[in-house]
């Protein structure tokens, strides 16, 4: 009798939610940690009391969150740098990938490598951020106007960003393209 046993069917949908779970929360526990690395482990500066605040909002367990605090302020703690990294997709749409590495040149070659491998290159930095405005607190906002794209483009960016998404390192991705402004990991 085969299609009967319900837990196959489970234990799939399970695995992939558990995946993009753990996904979204080693996201936030290294942005947790560069915060509690720079305030030294004060819950109540602004910066690191935000990074909470979203990590509670995806539903992160307390205790994931209080080890990425004291893994900031342990003495061996890892330094992790903010890289951002510029591209023009299909149809000229400006890319910017916000990420947060302990390897700059590891996580360059991997950027790099998921843009040519979906036909683009990556910019000098400044290239595309004239089409965005920084946010004070963090992240980018796209200028209008927003660039319309057609199906065939739709869909390769849309491939580019869930490859850049699926990246351990890249905390969010913004685009001046209609329809795909942010997709950072924050919003899941």
């Amino acid at each position: 009798m085969s299609g009967h046993n319900k837990w196959a069917q489970i234990k799939h949908k399970k695995a992939a939610t558990d995946a993009a779970k753990s996904r979204t929360f080693s996201r936030f526990a290294r942005l947790i940690t560069v915060e509690s690395k720079k305030t030294g482990g004060d819950v109540s500066s602004p910066t690191l009391a935000t990074a909470i605040a979203r990590a509670k909002a995806v539903n992160m367990p307390k205790d994931n969150i209080e080890r990425a605090i004291a893994k900031g302020t342990a003495k061996d703690a890892a330094t992790f740098d903010s890289v951002v990294y510029e591209a023009y997709g299909p149809d000229g749409v400006a890319i910017i990938a916000d990420a947060l590495t302990d390897n700059k040149n590891r996580t360059t070659q991997e950027v790099k490598h998921i843009f040519s491998k979906n036909g683009i290159d990556m910019a000098t930095p400044g290239a595309a951020s004239w089409a965005f405005t920084k946010l004070p607190d963090s992240g980018y906002r796209p200028n209008e106007p927003l660039v319309e794209l057609s199906e065939a483009s739709e869909e390769k960016l849309g491939l580019i960003l869930s490859a850049l998404d699926d990246h351990d390192d890249v905390q969010a991705v913004y685009t001046n393209a209609r329809g795909y402004e942010n997709t950072s990991s924050e919003e899941e």
